[in-house]
């Protein structure tokens, strides 16, 4: 590691944790400020500055006003389906916040009851998040068009007493409804909320009056301002559901004080991100990448940020990316490697991009899944900027590993998101929890206990929280990731350890496989999954996408790809098997469904995740593996 700015933030954080914490809470607004950082006398279970008091939405809107900055521009909302733009500024945003709180503490909603969001990327998603966050309600925001029994399960869990949603969302071709699948999970669910808050979209049918619930317009034009609501740090903020594919969905809580401390810590020492600067996090707010740097990381810094509805790709073209940086003069971008993936698709050789000035681009951020050298490669050439891989969870909230552009910006390994970030005591262990030499494959594990932001357990479920990530290794979190570190310390995340491959008890990773195959320059995108073989156990099997326009066959592609994989991985890959497919099956948020792959493949019973984005990819995947 190295021995500047970095190594010295890293070492007070993991030998002084009291010191670096609570300076770093310095940074936030508190109506008590903590006298101490850690309680850990639940221990495995951890809270972060126990007697401490604030508001988030204070620390978001409030202080930036009061500071005299209410005519900086907030939020941009840019819709590149409706063709659509609008700012606003945070005396706006936060006369909008609070009187939308206002509307729902009118309805009763107080401390401490839960509040289900079920929204598009419209600014009102920030809006009621703001708002619950003002009187102290624990928002539970579900993605929009998640299907109804994938609600219902999320409002049982939680039990809410009110649900916001909107008359639909808008897709490239279709039109989602949503009021339909909100009653529908309302029926499913034992938990009936009181309060239905719509927001009513002239785009797409239905309203309020067709279900005898509220209209967020009319209700918020009557509205008196909310005042805020001063709870503990660690009282819940929200809970967030992860997208596991069977069972009772887990809901990870995450505090008020340890994340706003995070939160703000990270944007200034990770995305160099601080007051009027651009920020633009091109994801949903359905998922914790919203959460955290669409919504409240910008804000609580007083930054802009940008709310965005449309695609990388079809709204209207490959561009769509680099109009909204150029419009807007964004400084920062973050996005997922499956969204660079699809631009370069479509857009080989990035000619949309010479159509724009993104000469205000000072870095290119990526996460939620590992970012395979060939698109970090392309994306690196074409940009002629940083692209900076970092990694990180849903139940950690914020990075574990990144390259900290605002502390000590470090040279960029391809394939690795660099170190362990500050206040992370990240160790790669064998099964018996000792740690490998550096350079060898392992569990990735982080010693107890976790940095502010990270999750503070499941609702209402402390035993699984143990069980599911505090058991495996006595005083260490389970990532259920394998990884390496390398001698400088830097960190390869090579899969989910249930993507390993074991061929004839050689354990190879997905992800080298998939980094070799991806660097060829036919490929778009790929996956490799480990099938059944009745001689070695398993043999890994690659399904690819190929560029547009690409002139290749597949008998040809083949030959290729399998002398890669001999040369670069080496002959016990025995990678022989390659398919070429329209598209790959993935989550909404650009997960590969490796799972589901292998079990169809495999000719095992699978169910169709809730999380799929498109189950006719899935379906066309399996017509086509039949008809072969």
């Amino acid at each position: 590691m190295t021995t500047g700015a970095y190594r010295t933030a890293f070492d007070q954080a993991a030998t002084d944790p009291e010191a670096f914490w609570l300076s770093a809470a310095e940074a936030v607004t508190w109506e008590h400020f903590p006298t101490r950082a850690l309680d850990d006398s639940d221990a495995p279970v951890y809270r972060w500055f126990p007697d401490g008091r604030l508001n988030t939405s204070v620390n978001a809107l409030d202080r930036h006003v009061e500071a005299g900055n209410g005519d900086r521009v907030a939020v941009i909302a840019d819709s590149a389906m409706t063709g659509t733009s609008k700012t606003f500024t945070y005396s706006e945003l936060l006369d909008l916040v609070a009187r939308f709180a206002g509307v729902l503490a009118a309805q009763g909603v107080t401390a401490g009851d839960r509040v289900v969001i079920y929204l598009p990327m419209i600014p009102e998603a920030l809006i009621a998040m703001l708002a619950c966050a003002r009187i102290g309600a624990v928002h539970s925001v579900v993605f929009g068009g998640f299907a109804a029994k994938e609600l219902a399960a999320r409002i049982d869990d939680a039990a809410p007493v009110a649900i916001i949603t909107a008359s639909g969302g808008l897709e490239p071709g279709r039109v989602i409804e949503y009021l339909p699948i909100v009653a529908s999970a309302i029926e499913q669910s034992e938990v009936r909320p009181e309060t239905v808050i719509v927001v009513d979209r002239e785009q797409i049918p239905g309203s309020a009056a067709d279900f005898g619930w509220l209209d967020w317009a009319t209700e918020i034009a009557g509205a008196q301002p909310a005042d805020p609501v001063i709870v503990a740090a660690t009282d819940p903020l929200y809970i967030l559901y992860t997208s596991g594919t069977t069972g009772k969905p887990k809901g990870v809580i995450r505090d008020n004080g340890g994340h706003a401390v995070a939160l703000t810590w990270s944007m200034k020492n990770i995305y160099d991100i601080g007051p009027g600067d651009v920020m633009w996090t091109a994801s949903d707010v359905g998922w914790v990448v919203g959460h955290s740097y669409i919504v409240y990381g910008p804000l609580l810094v007083g930054a802009t940020t940008v709310v965005y509805e449309g695609k990388p790709v079809g709204t209207p073209d490959a561009g769509a990316f680099w109009r909204v940086i150029s419009q807007y003069g964004v400084k920062a971008m973050f996005t997922a490697p499956t969204a660079l993936r699809a631009i370069r698709k479509v857009d080989p050789d990035a000619e949309f991009l010479s159509k724009y000035d993104i000469s205000s681009l000072t870095t290119l951020f990526a996460a939620g899944e590992r970012l395979d050298p060939a698109t970090y490669e392309w994306a690196s050439e074409i940009l002629q900027r940083p692209v900076i891989d970092h990694w990180w969870q849903t139940e950690t909230g914020w990075a574990i590993c990144a390259n900290l552009r605002g502390l000590e910006p470090m040279p960029i390994k391809s394939g690795s998101p660099t170190v362990p970030v500050p206040g992370y005591r990240v160790r790669v262990v064998d099964g018996m929890g000792v740690d490998v030499p550096a350079g060898q494959e392992g569990s990735i594990i982080i010693d107890l206990p976790l940095p502010p932001g990270t999750l503070a357990g499941l609702w209402g479920d402390r035993d699984r929280y143990i069980s599911s990530y505090l058991s495996a290794f006595p005083g260490a979190y389970l990532t259920g990731d394998a990884g390496i570190l390398d001698e400088d310390g830097y960190l390869t995340v090579i899969g989910r350890t249930d993507d390993v491959i074991n061929v004839a008890g050689h354990r190879l990773s997905s992800g080298a496989i998939e980094a070799v195959v991806g660097s060829h320059p036919a490929v778009a995108e790929c996956a490799v999954i480990g099938i059944h073989d009745a001689l070695k156990g398993q043999k890994p099997s690659g399904y690819v996408v190929l560029k547009a326009g690409t002139d290749i066959t597949e008998d040809q592609l083949r030959k290729e790809l399998v002398t890669m994989v001999r040369d670069q991985i080496g002959a016990v890959a025995t990678f022989k098997d390659v398919t070429v497919v329209q598209a790959l099956p993935k989550t909404r948020s650009g997960k590969l469904l490796r799972k589901t792959m292998r079990q169809m493949i495999d000719g095992e019973q699978y169910a169709v995740p809730s999380t799929i984005e498109d189950p006719a990819v899935l379906d066309a995947l399996r017509d086509q593996l039949l008809d072969s």
